[in-house]
């Protein structure tokens, strides 16, 4: 009987290592792992993620791009959305899942094997991103979640690995990290309770400037493409150094709890000082470019759109005429926003651009009416009140 390939979607972590294990040693599979780059890792630690595979006994390791691909499917979406989750969470590791299981199940199909795995748990909500995007785009192959299936803790993991022999930091493993261009996920430890703050050294990125500075980004139609007058010649290299800028300043910490989608609470700590940057600078720059409808109607969809991606539903063609909508809103979204960078908080000081609204003739809030009289404005609020009046006239006013 010919061996079982299965491709491992492999992060290096805990949970993948044993999953490359318990593939191999208790399923009897040939396991091939792949990590899908999301923007997160230097090429140094991809190098290292391929070394730790191979020391885990895999038959192939593969390093799988995403980042480029990801931005311009989903994350200009997310800014042209100022997309938050519970006004808080940028989706850091949500809107990624999605593109990292189209990746591996494009890689299965290369690799002709007969199933797919992760490391999933039964209780959180990559396994139903991972799982809903696999029974779209490879419905052939089969589905290993080795710890969802298990029930298995972090302390039963590494024990495991440990009697196989397994050599590694297991002090890190009190943290799962997960690591992308629009921000690193902490979960585990303090994240776990209800009254607990992730420690200082939790976080990837320590506090390395302690003076203030002011810096300029500029868009285009919704856009990052330029930092401090230089411009980029991608965007994702504009993200990246935003980040770089602004993670020395210890920026876009926070803890983020909702409603998962297997409907129980969850807490987990992220950082992401470039995209919350972004769509707080690009946020700013619409209520000075976009028309009130226009702000109320997107940010509707925005929020809709928002919540699909976080519950796995990228694929739904639904998402597709939101993301047109989305971006026939930013053709005026163009200009410069200045940003005060501090210790572990900004401050949007202002913006400068051609399609200001504030810049029109007609006039200056609580200053001066220039387009029209005092008395255009009498007849205005009567006619504006004129429903209520009539309602109130037949029904009288409570007291």
């Amino acid at each position: 009987m010919m061996q079982k390939k299965v491709v491992l979607a492999f992060s290096g972590g805990l949970d993948t290592s044993y999953c490359a294990q318990y593939l191999a040693h208790e399923k009897s599979y040939e396991v091939h792992s792949a990590i899908v780059n999301t923007g997160g890792f230097s090429q140094t630690e991809l190098a290292e993620i391929e070394q730790k595979a191979y020391n885990l006994g895999v038959k192939s390791h593969a390093t799988l791009d995403e980042t480029e691909n990801f931005y311009q499917k989903c994350i200009r979406f997310m800014v042209y959305g100022n997309v938050l989750r519970n006004n808080t969470y940028p989706l850091s590791v949500s809107a990624e899942r999605a593109f990292q299981a189209l990746a591996i199940a494009r890689h299965a199909k290369k690799l002709k094997v007969d199933a797919v795995a992760h490391g999933s748990t039964g209780a959180g909500n990559d396994q139903v991103r991972f799982d809903l995007v696999f029974q779209i785009a490879a419905p052939e192959l089969e589905i290993i979640t080795p710890i969802r299936e298990k029930r298995l803790s972090r302390e039963a993991e590494i024990e495991y690995l440990k009697q196989k022999g397994v050599d590694s930091n297991w002090a890190k493993a009190k943290y799962s990290i997960n690591k992308g261009i629009w921000g690193t996920s902490i979960g585990g430890a303090e994240t776990l309770t209800s009254d607990q703050a992730l420690p200082e050294e939790a976080y990837p990125s320590q506090l390395k400037r302690q003076e203030s500075e002011t810096i300029s980004l500029e868009f285009e139609k919704g856009e990052l493409v330029g930092l401090n007058g230089k411009k980029y010649a991608s965007k994702v290299l504009a993200i990246n150094a935003l980040q770089e800028i602004a993670g020395e300043f210890a920026i876009g910490r926070d803890m983020h709890i909702g409603d998962t989608i297997i409907g129980i609470k969850g807490r987990v700590g992220f950082e992401a000082a470039a995209p919350l940057l972004i769509i707080k600078a690009h946020h700013a720059l619409e209520k000075h470019t976009l028309t009130k409808w226009q702000a109320y109607w997107k940010e509707q969809l925005a929020n809709w759109y928002g919540m699909m991606l976080h519950e796995g539903h990228y694929l739904d063609p639904l998402m597709r005429n939101i993301e047109t909508f989305l971006e026939s809103t930013q053709t005026n979204v163009t200009g410069r926003v200045l940003v005060k960078l501090n210790p572990y908080h900004f401050e949007i000081q202002g913006i400068e651009s051609a399609h200001d609204l504030m810049k029109a003739k007609f006039g200056t809030y609580g200053e001066m009416n220039n387009a029209w009289t005092g008395e255009d404005v009498k007849g205005f609020i009567k006619l504006m009140g004129n429903a209520s009046k009539i309602y109130f006239d037949v029904n009288g006013l409570e007291e």
